[in-house]
Formats: structure tokens, sequence, C-alpha cells
């Protein structure tokens, strides 16, 4: 059936804009909730409330999928030189060991494989400080990587220096996300200012100990992924999917990281389902909706979703593509980002039908620092949208993991465009009958072992 994609976009974009429901949404998950931590309650209410949202603009299928989630909190992170008594303010990574012990300080550097051998063992037992980002001019290796190096040659725990100013400290990861499963840290790790380290490396010169104390513990709680689904008209039993997670790090209401990303899918959902209310225009093969709890925390949610619905036991067949939608509000939408080549020129041609130069590009090492990297763990095609990992981005999205994040991060206008043309490109591909979509010649074992053989290489695409 012929399609007026004229009028489909006029009305797609039209209500994206004029009856968009952003800043009521924005509202309720950053100031009625605020923080969202996997597990806990704010995260337990942002499920509620979604869900409640889908189901009151039409999706009712919406609903709850409940999952356990590995999670941890700590109570207290403290970092004290002895000879002076100097406390210096610090924060753990996330899913830090708790740690009491008291060690010299080593001044690493960079902490690069050169700086660990011209330390010449002065760092076995010790508390090594290091830069976040990678030495300059060298072959960049990710902070993980280097921690791991630490480890391996004696370090007992790391003091990582964070590379923004103003005595801002982001809560950060020490594993490498490619690795399976939730990895324990490779030693206690824990992050300082960049003006605190420079009192810390003044210490360090001059062989001080500090005692490094961080109360945390791990447990199990019950988390949630919501789901919704608009219907197919022609293939019902196949589907592409627009998700993004839902849960942020502790103290902050995420407006950026995440909220801009989930109010995006809140607001795809009820522009399509008004489209098709409307206008009798629905989807060819259906749209299904997500929010994904746990995704701070080694995307737990988006694993849980994958492993319930399309693993060994899976209740149906994986997704034409899916589409994931993270941080939002730090600059304008550029195209889409694929994971694997042999959508490249298949994605192309859907964004060339929407006449507005967006391009497609085809991410080179394996990005695992989001809600795509579950699916094409599963060789299902997965992708991200293209703006501030690459350019062009808004100097207020600088804010990340840390209480600035807050619900003024999110940018209103530029979301209702990405709105409009998330809604165009997904219900273009819903429409692309099965015999044109290109052959997925992946297998979940082979993107295995490239993810295990990309382990500790850099990403250049994510901005540490």
């Amino acid at each position: 059936m012929a399609r007026d994609w004229h009028q489909i976009d006029r009305f797609l974009m039209g209500e994206a804009w004029a009856g968009s429901r952003i800043p009521e949404y924005r509202d309720h998950l950053c100031h009625e909730i605020g923080e969202r931590w996997g597990g806990g309650e704010g995260d337990q209410q942002a499920a509620m409330f979604i869900r409640q949202e889908m189901e009151g603009n039409g999706l009712e299928s919406a609903r709850i999928e409940e999952f356990k989630l590995d999670t941890w909190e700590y109570s207290s992170a403290t970092a004290v030189v002895l000879e002076s008594g100097e406390s210096l303010e610090i924060k753990p990574f996330l899913r830090c060991p708790p740690i009491d012990m008291t060690a010299p300080v080593v001044d690493l550097g960079w902490g690069t494989p050169r700086e660990i051998e011209a330390a010449d063992g002065r760092i076995r037992g010790a508390i090594v400080v290091m830069s976040l980002g990678p030495e300059p001019f060298t072959p960049p290796l990710p902070h993980t990587a280097r921690l791991e190096l630490a480890a391996r040659n004696g370090a007992v725990a790391a003091i990582v220096i964070e590379s923004k100013t103003g005595g801002r400290m982001e809560y950060r990861s020490a594993n490498d996300w490619r690795s399976p499963g939730i990895a324990p840290h490779p030693l206690p790790t824990v992050n300082i200012s960049f003006e605190a380290a420079g009192r810390l490396k003044y210490h360090a010169a001059r062989g001080r100990a500090v005692r490094l104390r961080v109360e945390s513990r791990f447990f199990d709680a019950p988390a949630n992924n919501v789901i919704a689904e608009i219907p197919g008209d022609q293939w019902s039993d196949e589907h592409v999917i627009v998700a993004g997670h839902h849960d942020t790090v502790f103290g902050t209401p995420g407006g950026n990281d995440n909220t801009s990303g989930t109010v995006a899918v809140m607001e795809a959902a009820r522009v399509l389902a008004a489209l098709k209310r409307e206008t009798g225009v629905g989807p060819g093969r259906s749209i299904r909706f997500a929010t994904w709890s746990g995704e701070e925390q080694g995307l737990q949610g988006a694993y849980a979703y994958v492993a319930r619905h399309h693993g060994k036991n899976g209740l149906k067949s994986p997704p034409r593509f899916a589409l994931n939608l993270d941080e939002l509000s730090t600059g304008h939408m550029k195209g889409v980002v694929v994971m694997t080549e042999h959508m490249r020129s298949f994605m192309q041609g859907q964004l060339d039908t929407m006449s507005d130069s967006l391009q497609c590009h085809v991410q080179g090492p394996l990005d695992a620092h989001s809600d795509h990297f579950p699916f094409v763990r599963a060789a299902i095609p997965a992708g991200i949208l293209w703006r501030w990992r690459f350019s062009g981005r808004h100097a207020t999205s600088e804010f990340h993991h840390e209480s600035g994040d807050s619900a003024e991060k999110l940018n209103v206008r530029e979301l209702k465009e990405y709105v409009g043309q998330i809604c165009r490109l997904m219900l273009r591909l819903s429409h692309v009958p099965p015999e044109q979509w290109p052959d997925n010649p992946h297998t979940a074992d082979e993107m295995e072992r490239r993810a295990a053989a990309e382990i500790g290489t850099h990403t250049p695409t994510f901005h540490g």
C-alpha cells in the first residue's frame, strides 16, 4: 500500500513539536522523583510513572518486567594524609569494594606501561595516583586497562584524577564493559578532583602515606524495565525497538543522562500512537518502546531483557533493529551510528528518504558504554544516534554522572526535533518489507569473540 510520507511526516513533526509533553515528563522525573539509582526507590517510582504514561497515551501493552539487579551502595569515602592529617575529598568509583588501608602514595602520572616500568617496583603495596585521560601523543589506553596494569604490578588501590576542573568529580567505572558479566574492580578505585590532586601529588613527592577508606556493600535488589508496543499491521511477528535507560547515578536527577533519552522514548511512543489513532497510519511491523534500569551498573536491565526475550529460551525472534537513546541533550542530531557494516547502506537509504542530510556511520571498536551493547553482543543489529560523541557538543552537556546534571541540562527544543526524527525513522523501518532488509552475517559467538579481542583497547568515540 502506498503511503503519503509527506503528510505522515507533517503530522509526526507537528505533533512532536506542538503537542510535546517533554517539559512535563522532565519535571516529574527530575524534580518529583530525582535520583534514580538502579534498584532504589526513585528507580521504582520512575518505572511505574513511565508505564502509567505509556498506558495513558494508548499503549495498552505497557508493562513492567522485573529482574534481579546485582547492585551496590556506599555510605562514606575518605582519604586522609597521615603525616599532616589533611583530609582530601574523594568519590568512589561505582561498585568500589570496601577498603580501609594505609599505604604510601606513588604518583604514576598517566599510568602508562612506560611509567609503571619507570616506577621500578615502587608501586607494589602502594596507593597509586594517576590521571583519568590517556597520555598525550601516545597510543591511547583506556583508564580501565591502566588500572588493570597497576593492579598486576602490585598496587593496592588507585586514586584517579578527574579531568574536569572546578572541584567536580564524576562517578565512573573501573571495568571494561566488553568483559562478560559484572566483573570486580581490578583494585579499589576512587576519584579525586583536579585541584585536590595537586595536594595529593605534593604529599606523594614527599613519600607520605594516606589512609584510604570506603564503606560500601553489594546486594541484590529488584529492578524494573518498562516495555510497551504498537502492533504492526503487516508483519506483526516482527518488530523494531527504540529504548533508553531511566536510571541515574547517585545524587543526580540525570537531566541529560538519561532523562533526555527516557522522555524521547516516551514521546516517540505518544506521537506514533497519536498518528495511528488520528490518521489510521500504524507501523508495518511492531514498534516496541522500552526503558531500562541498571544501565549505570553494567547495562543489567538491557542484558536481562535480551536474555529473557532473545536468549536460548527467547519468546520471539529478535528485533530487526534496536535504536538506543542516551544523553540526547548534548548536541543536535546528525544521523545514526550502526555497530556493523552490513547495516550502513540500508540505514543510509532510509535516512535519505527523510531529506535532512542525516548520515549513517559505522562504529569502529565496539562501544560498550550504553544499552545497545547487549543487543550487539547477541548479534542483533543496533545503533545509537550520531550526536555529541563525535562533534558539536554543547558546553552545558559537560555535566555527566554528577549532581550538576540537573533538569536544566535537558534541551527541550532539540529534543522535540529528536523525537520527530526518531518517529520518522522508526516508522519507515517498520514498513520496509522483510525481503528488503540486509542479511545479518553475524553470530553471537562471533560478536563475543570480537568483544573479547577488543577488551582493553581505546574506544575513540567515547570521551572518558
